[in-house]
């Protein structure tokens, strides 16, 4: 890439607006940023095995939608919705552009429907119904959204809307995304499913999940992917292998192969005898890394007009990329996701195909159908009485389909306290 380091000067707008939005950053008049960031972090202990750039400030594109998630479980767990609470498509929803399932205004989804579809696919209009479903505006839910990453310790981070649609202020940090992704393992862990499925089904449609390692790196077991032109291809994603849970970031990569390789290789070394080598401190605790003031880089130039084999079609498209599933779905079931083979430059620790016999989990509109199992990894709490549209709760009968939707190396968890809220340790 041309931009593998540029000098950021820091207006003195931009600090003031970090300074607003109470981002606790440490100031510098002049930063240095390299075109990607990696962070690597065990789940159980926190600690940050290996880093770069990862207190940079980025813009997160659709992993924004990891925060959309734990906001929508928070207020499952507090009864404020459940599962089978049935939410409206409103024209703002449809109005987000381009990558949607493309529902029409007025077409009811269950959460756990509208759940599934926001991390396989990444639609930018479910993650709208979702905001509105639970605060009832886009803005209401962005406030909760910045509240609970204040909670969380998350201090480069500020969002304006659910989806992670291109907004200058919408900002995180590989350091950022790696806490919230160890709360919602550690916070929620009777809704880990959700992270496993390969695919979903939605009437003939079927969608393969963004996150290309579910289907080329053994032990993956989540989460979500990104892209817009000025982030560049993003992925948070988790992987467990004989009973160690890992997080890896990768934020600005150039195209879906090579964030997915990133990762891999990321763990490859996690997961090794003595992964930080005898000479190699650890920098320590995910949530004692040091935040950096910058501006976020713009990767446009590179990623997008000087990229155009690997171009997506517009910003926040996860589809468009060539080799990445049809934003349209496809009717192959159980099709080898093949690595393109002009991607496949430092691939060796990915394979493919791992997820070929692994059946779609259906989804659909409408209320809760009970000749479907929903899958759902937990019982649904009691919806609000302000929800006009929620319906009768039905536990489900138990973990329907879960042992289709993950690798056996993935089966084990990271300790947790049910319903206990995640709090970072003590800084090291």
């Amino acid at each position: 890439m041309r931009c593998l380091q540029k000098f950021l000067v820091v207006p003195a707008g931009a600090l003031t607006l970090a300074a607003a939005a109470g981002l606790g950053l440490t100031a510098l008049d002049v930063a240095r940023a390299w075109a990607d960031a990696l962070l690597l972090v065990d789940v159980d202990t926190g600690t940050a095995i290996s880093e770069r750039n990862s207190t940079y400030p980025w813009y997160p594109a659709s992993v924004t939608k990891l925060m959309t998630t734990y906001v929508t479980l928070k207020a499952v767990r507090d009864h404020r919705i459940n599962l089978d609470s049935v939410l409206m498509v409103s024209p703002n929803a449809v109005a987000q552009n381009p990558f949607k399932m493309g529902l029409k205004v007025g077409t009811e989804v269950t959460v756990d429907n509208a759940l599934k579809m926001l991390l396989v696919h990444s639609p930018n209009d479910i993650a709208v119904v979702l905001a509105e479903g639970v605060s009832g505006s886009i803005e209401k839910f962005a406030e909760e959204m910045n509240a609970e990453a204040h909670h969380l310790g998350m201090t480069q981070t500020n969002y304006v809307n659910p989806n992670g649609l291109p907004a200058d202020e919408q900002i995180t940090s590989a350091r950022d995304l790696a806490i919230l992704a160890r709360a919602l393992i550690l916070e929620f862990p009777e809704y880990d499913y959700y992270w496993h499925i390969a695919t979903i089904q939605l009437g003939k449609r079927i969608y393969r999940n963004t996150n290309r390692l579910i289907d080329s790196y053994a032990g993956t077991d989540g989460m979500k992917t990104g892209f817009t032109c000025a982030s560049g291809f993003n992925l948070v994603a988790t992987a467990t292998r004989s009973g160690k849970r890992l997080i890896a970031v990768v934020l600005g990569a150039k195209s879906s192969i090579s964030r997915a390789v990133k990762a891999a290789q990321l763990f490859e070394r996690g997961f090794a005898a003595d992964p930080l080598g005898s000479a190699t401190p650890s920098p320590g605790t995910v949530d004692s890394l040091v935040s950096i003031a910058a501006t976020p880089p713009d990767l446009r130039e590179d990623v997008c007009e000087h990229n155009r084999r690997h171009r997506p079609t517009k910003d926040g498209d996860e589809g468009g990329e060539a080799g990445t599933a049809s934003a349209e779905g496809t009717n192959n079931v159980g099709e080898r996701h093949m690595l393109p083979r002009s991607s496949r430059r430092g691939a060796g620790v990915l394979t493919s195909g791992l997820a070929a016999g692994i059946q779609p989990v259906e989804v659909y509109t409408g209320p809760t159908r009970h000749d479907i199992a929903s899958g759902a990894p937990a019982a649904a709490t009691p919806a609000s009485k302000k929800r006009t549209h929620a319906v009768a709760a039905k536990p489900p009968t138990g973990h329907h389909g879960r042992q289709q939707t993950q690798n056996s190396a993935t089966q084990r968890r990271a300790p947790h306290t049910r319903g206990q809220r995640f709090r970072p340790p003590p800084s090291a």
